[in-house]
Order: structure tokens, then C-alpha cells, then sequence
């Protein structure tokens, strides 16, 4: 299912394909533009009309150039999308690693070190070639994480369990992601449920109770609600395998999770940062994945 948010990512296609096509209507009308005004000289088109024909052919110029403008923004925007999750695993290391830093300024090197997320512990998705968009979600997970599909296609066995946690940066992006991870691409006939754990709307009580007594195979969460709910005992990492960091959307002024500051604090400090996440991750129980 396609979102508010799936237009964003997937502007960039269209956008181009549009501007192309305008451009070449506009090559045809210049060219017809020029062969009118060349047949208006020899035919001794007065004064007036051959400014007209001028100011059209400026007009026409200036939209050209005003949709060559729109279309190079266009292509830095989509290469700006994909640059960080497209990455390899030594390469995001390092970009996890200047995020972490941000978060924890006031730190040493060395008590840095101790907070660092092992290379090993991050998938290598470089050969996934499609969007990473909301939409191509469940291709994206069948085809570089199959073993996570495996599991979400079987009955969870411990409640407040899940195998995977995708990690977003607003509750409205939670809501889209957890309507893209029902899907029976992946939960299949027997897969358990989708937890959608914000804070919108929703206390933090509520939510304690609600996964202490149910068993749901993969959550969507906001970091800052996923770190309360680890700290609580109600969400527990022992049956987790994949950690999916949602870096790949831009919100309206072209950050991504790691980009803003409450959301990339809430990320390291509350979330990753969580001695049990931290200790999982380390045992290789549990692999990050950026999309």
C-alpha cells in the first residue's frame, strides 16, 4: 500500500520522466518558432510581429532553462535519498559511528569506543537495486534479509517477542510502515501480528500492557517510545534477529532519522544505546539493517 510518504520517495521518477517530455515539446515548438520567423523575414514581417515572435522565443528559453534547473534539483534530492543506506557495511560503520559521535559530544574517543556498534553487526545490502521506499519494503526484506522473512512467516513463541524492529523517525511514518509489514508477502497464513509503538495518542501504560500479554512477530516504533518500553521489561529482545533503521525518508526539510537531532539522540541514547540492544548486537543475535 502506497502512503503519503511513498509520494515523496517516489517523486523523483516522475518528475524526470514529466521534464523530459516537456523539454522535447518545447524543442518542437522552438524549432517551429524558427522556421515561422525565418518565413516571416523573407515574407517581410513588419517590426511588431517579429518582436512578438522574439519575446516568445525568450519566454520559451527562460522555461527551459527554469525546468533543466527543477530536474538537476531533482536528481541531487534522489541521489541524497540513497546515498547512506546504499553504502557498505564498513562505509556505514563509519556514518554510525560521526551520527554517534553528535549524540555523545561531550565523550572521549575510548568511551566512545565502548558505545560503538561492531562493523560485523550491519547487514551488507549494496545488491538490492530497487527504491527503498515504504512500498518496496516487503521485496527488500524477502530478497536481502531471508531469514528474517522465515521467521515472519511463523508463529511468534514469547509475547512482547518480535523478531524485527523497524525504527522511524514520526508516528505517522509508524502507522505507514506497520500497514506495509501486514502484508502477507511476509507474515504469510501463520505470521504473527505488527506492533505500532508510538507515543501519540497512546500511553506509555497502555502500551506495557499491551505487549506483556501479546505475541506479534515484528514492531514499528518511534526510538524514543521503543527505549521506554525496553527500560519497562515490556519489550524484550530475545527472540530479536534484525533491527531496520528507517534512514532512507526525508521529512519536508530533507532529514532523515539520523539527521534530526531529537529523533538521532532518542536513536543512540534510548534505543541502540540500550544495554540490552547493545549486548544483542554485539553477541551477533542481531543484525542492523538501514533501508
Amino acid at each position: 500500500m502506497q502512503g503519503g510518504d511513498d509520494l515523496i520517495d517516489d517523486f523523483v521518477p516522475d518528475e524526470l520522466v514529466a521534464l523530459s517530455e516537456e523539454e522535447n515539446d518545447l524543442e518542437e515548438e522552438d524549432a517551429g518558432g524558427s522556421i515561422s520567423g525565418e518565413e516571416g523575414d523573407v515574407a517581410g514581417t513588419s517590426t511588431a510581429t517579429q518582436a512578438a515572435v522574439e519575446k516568445k522565443r525568450k519566454r520559451r528559453a527562460k522555461e527551459k532553462e527554469r525546468k533543466a534547473k527543477k530536474r538537476k534539483f531533482a536528481e541531487t534530492q534522489s541521489l541524497e535519498a540513497i546515498s547512506v543506506a546504499a553504502q557498505p557495511p564498513i562505509q556505514l560503520s563509519e556514518y554510525i559511528s560521526s551520527m554517534q559521535a553528535k549524540t555523545f559530544s561531550k565523550l572521549s574517543g575510548i568511551e566512545l569506543g565502548d558505545l560503538q556498534i561492531p562493523e560485523n553487526c550491519i547487514a551488507d545490502t549494496v545488491a538490492w537495486s530497487g527504491s527503498r521506499s515504504l512500498d518496496q519494503l516487503p521485496d527488500f526484506i524477502v530478497q536481502m534479509c531471508p531469514d528474517l522473512r522465515t521467521q515472519l512467516s511463523q508463529r511468534p513463541k514469547h509475547n512482547g517477542a518480535p523478531f524485527m524492529i523497524l525504527v522511524c523517525g514520526a508516528a505517522l511514518r509508524v502507522a505507514d510502515a506497520t500497514r506495509v509489514l501486514k502484508t502477507k508477502a511476509l507474515r504469510g497464513e501463520k505470521g504473527g501480528d505488527v506492533a505500532k509503538l508510538f507515543a501519540k495518542h497512546i500511553k506509555l501504560e497502555e502500551h506495557v500492557k499491551y505487549l506483556k500479554r501479546t505475541k506479534f512477530g515484528a514492531a514499528a516504533g518511534t526510538p524514543g517510545r521503543l527505549g521506554k518500553l525496553l527500560e519497562a521489561d515490556a519489550l524484550s529482545v530475545v527472540s530479536l534477529t534484525h533491527i531496520i533503521l528507517d534512514v532512507s525518508y526525508l521529512d519536508s526539510k530533507k532529514r532523515s532519522l539520523l539527521d534530526i537531532p531529537e529523533t538521532r539522540d532518542e536513536v543512540f541514547r534510548l534505543f541502540l544505546g540500550s544495554p540490552k540492544v547493545l549486548q544483542a548486537m554485539r553477541a551477533g543475535q542481531v543484525k542492523l539493517v538501514l533501508f
